[in-house]
């Protein structure tokens, strides 16, 4: 699926929902549904710097395509994380350098977090940025 079908896919299961209470349930639980992270990924260096929780987040570029690993110690914030796991994980540098993530403004999630967390959420996907450049310039590179 491309980023933007799985952001309409998003937004359905979000539109699903009237209550904001059901919304943030909902992130809960895909948070609660992701992966954990191996420790050895929780390192200073995996860290978003930005978020008021602690946040981990590791991309591998595996054929090509950037996989993205995160955990939080937050049960929103790791819902949030899973959320942008789940639109931009398995594409290329280039899908995710161009996409725009509308979604996130679709969905009202930025209106309904605290500006703190609204804060994490930019410096995440800034984050998944800056890995996707980077994978990129590695890429050209060769």
């Amino acid at each position: 699926m491309t980023i933007n079908e799985l952001q309409e896919e998003v937004i359905e299961e979000f539109n699903s929902f009237d209550d904001w209470m059901d919304r943030y349930q909902l992130l809960i639980d895909l948070g609660n549904e992701q992966e954990e992270l191996d420790p050895k990924y929780k390192t200073e260096q995996n860290l978003i710097e930005g978020c008021q929780s602690r946040v981990w987040l590791q991309a591998d570029l595996v054929n090509g395509k950037i996989i993205f690993k995160a955990e939080s110690d937050a049960l929103i914030v790791k819902g949030i994380i899973a959320l942008l796991i789940r639109v931009l994980s398995n594409h290329t540098p280039d899908e995710i350098l161009s996409s725009d993530l509308h979604f996130i403004e679709t969905i009202g999630l930025r209106e309904h977090l605290s500006p703190t967390r609204s804060n994490g959420l930019l410096s995440m996907v800034k984050q998944m940025r800056i890995y996707a450049l980077a994978y990129k310039a590695k890429q050209e590179a060769k």
